[in-house]
């Protein structure tokens, strides 16, 4: 199956370069490219695309926004948002806004294509090193809500990927089977009414579950 992306990038060589790599794998094609937020949401009316990746800072409507709209009017489309920094609050505010990755532009271009493939498979692409460090760079702005609905084990599991922790790494540390991991993180994104692994971290950071022993 062909992945179809849109890419979205106000500087004209950045974009360039990202679908000249792009087009040149065997199971990707652009669909389209945009210079802003208002110039992506035109287009992605006119094409389907299976994966955006969205810069956050753009004139006239910044990425954010973009991605914010985009899934609110149920596009299908999956973000991955691009940034040049690793703590960048424009980039959580995307995660936030439904944004299946966090990717930062100078990452390299082998990273890049494992992002675009890990987020079509419908997983959620989240770099311990970036991501957490954004996240726990917001942590202590945010509230903690207090009661949450999940079990012991749940919460156990959450935290671990709130860590960015894989379902491997997961098992190894609390004891149990891969398949197991995958059982209870399925639980935790439909109790608590989450679509992807991203959305259950920001969960775990806004709920304050990170900071419980």
């Amino acid at each position: 199956m062909t992945i179809r992306v849109y890419v979205v990038d106000d500087q004209r060589l950045v974009r360039t370069g990202t679908v000249m790599v792009l087009d040149a794998q065997d199971d990707m094609r652009v669909v389209g490219e945009a210079g802003d937020g208002v110039e992506a949401l035109a287009g992605l009316r006119a094409v389907t695309a299976d994966v955006v990746l969205m810069d956050v800072r753009m004139p006239r409507m910044d990425g954010v926004e973009a991605t914010r709209r985009l899934l609110a009017a149920g596009d299908a489309s999956k973000v991955i948002v691009l940034t040049t920094f690793d703590l960048d609050e424009y980039a959580f505010s995307a995660l936030r806004a439904g944004a299946s990755g966090f990717l930062l532009k100078d990452a390299p271009a082998e990273e890049l294509l494992a992002a675009v493939r890990t987020v079509h498979r419908g997983d959620a692409v989240i770099a311990p090193s970036t991501t957490r460090r954004l996240l726990d760079h917001v942590a202590p702005h945010l509230p903690d809500a207090g009661p949450d609905p999940l079990t012991d084990r749940e919460r156990d599991v959450l935290r671990h990927i709130a860590r960015g922790a894989t379902n491997a790494e997961i098992a190894g540390a609390l004891f149990m089977a891969e398949g197991t991991v995958k059982t209870h993180v399925g639980r935790i994104l439909g109790k608590l009414g989450l679509r992807d692994r991203v959305q259950a971290v920001i969960w775990a950071y806004e709920h304050g579950l990170n900071r419980r022993p």
